[in-house]
């Protein structure tokens, strides 16, 4: 709307001034040509009925020798007459030193005007910023013969025109400055009518997350189109919740079908060797044999070595299940950390702490998990390396949080591997079922923390826990 007033005021002001220019030149044409009518009238008029002289060329500068001024005064013109030839015979000009003011004619000046068919031509000059505009017609006898070439010209001054074009413009400016200043206020409070409510649908969309209900959109007053936006809006978050529910039903039930399948597998794997010991003490069982009690021994145990295996699968799947219980008390870290790794026997584990003391609200059972996870994962990582083991515990502050890392320089985790790492049941161990660092990143972001890690093929791998201390 600003622009179209802008441009509409930019275009007015350049017609006004071309119009003003074409009326003005119009102008000046109607009256050089009333001028030159009756300045032609006359000077025939004067040698109709007023002179004494002949009328001939020679008598022309006789004829007018005062009469011409008078004429070119009350016409406010200058007169010149030249002869056929193009000499100049008597002008307006006033003598000087008994000198004429005044040139003669040009050749092409003649020429033009002998070859025109109306015997009629115009010129126009500019001469220090004055426009002097020229009309060269022939001077006839009473017979209507040829016996000189009248010359009028007339200076022409514009700057009344141009002092009106100015005063127009200046007014023309003020009335467009007003609408321009009427037409800022009229945009502004549109757009603040039309942005209020683009703003509100903007805000919500921004909020709008598929794992909680989102709001719907009221407007108490807005325009059709804002109000159609809202109306698709307020159905998208319908439609959105209804396959959030359908989406959260589905992998519920996904889930509860691969930790099925997982369990299912697990517990087959202690099954087998249980099924065939029974099976092979049936086929042996002899009560009169006299290592009878060894062999009962040997077959308990090995149930039991099997039922154990059993129950520790069940324990790391209710552990993985459930979500850790957040029992925050007051830690020296360097302290538990220092205390979860006196369960290691290696000699390649190093304990590094960067501070001496360091406290942080937290539970004590679940650091010591998470740190004894890690370091298990490390000797495991370097068992089946040539090169010397080793492995490095580091503590230290980092603003309002605590970071443990944890670095070795084992066979490290392939690329393909990476993006798995923390996915459950995923392993790259022989045995094990690929709950450890998954758990230990629930209990980790349980407390609003963040676990990362930093691993090269063949050179080591590096885990860096951090954890709030409030």
């Amino acid at each position: 709307m600003i622009l179209l007033v802008l441009l509409a005021s930019i275009l007015i002001v350049l017609v006004t001034i071309y119009q003003y220019d074409e009326q003005t030149k119009d102008y000046n044409i109607s009256r050089f040509e009333r001028k030159e009518a009756s300045t032609k009238q006359d000077i025939e008029i004067e040698l109709k009925r007023r002179t004494t002289y002949p009328v001939t060329t020679d008598n022309l500068a006789k004829i007018f020798q005062d009469r011409i001024y008078d004429i070119a005064y009350v016409h406010k013109l200058t007169i010149s007459m030249y002869d056929m030839k193009g000499k100049l015979l008597k002008s307006s000009i006033p003598y000087n030193f008994d000198k004429k003011e005044g040139e003669n004619l040009a050749n092409e000046t003649i020429r033009d005007l002998a070859n025109n068919s109306n015997h009629k031509i115009l010129k126009s000059r500019t001469q220090k910023g004055v426009i002097y505009q020229s009309s060269f017609t022939y001077i006839n006898d009473p017979r209507f013969k040829r016996i000189g070439i009248l010359e009028l010209q007339i200076a022409q001054d514009n700057e009344e025109q141009k002092d009106e074009l100015r005063e127009f413009i200046s007014r023309l400016s003020l009335v467009y400055l007003l609408m321009l200043i009427l037409a800022i206020v009229l945009a502004y409070f549109l757009s603040s009518y039309i942005t209020r409510s683009i703003q509100t649908i903007s805000q919500k969309i921004n909020e709008t997350r598929l794992n909680k209900r989102n709001e719907k959109i009221t407007l108490n007053s807005a325009s059709s189109e804002i109000n159609s936006l809202v109306a698709a809006y307020n159905n998208m978050i319908d439609q959105l919740e209804e396959s959030a529910v359908k989406l959260a039903q589905s992998e519920r039930e996904q889930a509860w079908r691969e930790m099925a399948k997982q369990v299912a597998h697990e517990i087959k794997n202690p099954l087998t060797p249980m099924r065939l010991s029974v099976q092979s003490f049936d086929r042996k069982f002899n009560p009169k044999d006299p290592n009878i009690k060894e062999k009962m021994s040997e077959y308990s145990e090995t149930l039991i070595q099997q039922i154990d295996v059993m129950s520790s699968i069940a324990s790391a799947f209710s552990d993985f299940a459930k979500m850790p219980t957040q029992r925050r008390e007051k830690l020296n870290v360097v302290d538990v950390v220092k205390h979860s790794l006196d369960i290691f026997t290696e000699d390649y584990i190093h304990y590094l702490p960067l501070e001496k003391e360091l406290f942080a609200n937290l539970d004590k059972t679940q650091l010591i998990r998470i740190v004894t996870n890690l370091i298990k994962n490390s000797i495991q990582a370097i068992k089946d390396t040539d090169k010397n083991p080793k492995i490095e515990v580091k503590v230290a502050s980092e603003g309002n949080s605590v970071k443990i890392m944890v670095s070795d320089n084992g066979k490290g985790i392939s690329d393909e591997n990476k993006e798995l790492i923390f996915e459950p049941k995923f392993t790259t161990k022989t045995s094990g079922m690929g709950l450890g660092l998954s758990m230990i990143k629930n209990i980790i972001e349980a407390y609003d923390g963040t676990i990362s890690f930093t691993s090269t093929k063949g050179v080591g791998t590096v885990f860096t826990v951090i954890l709030p201390k409030t």
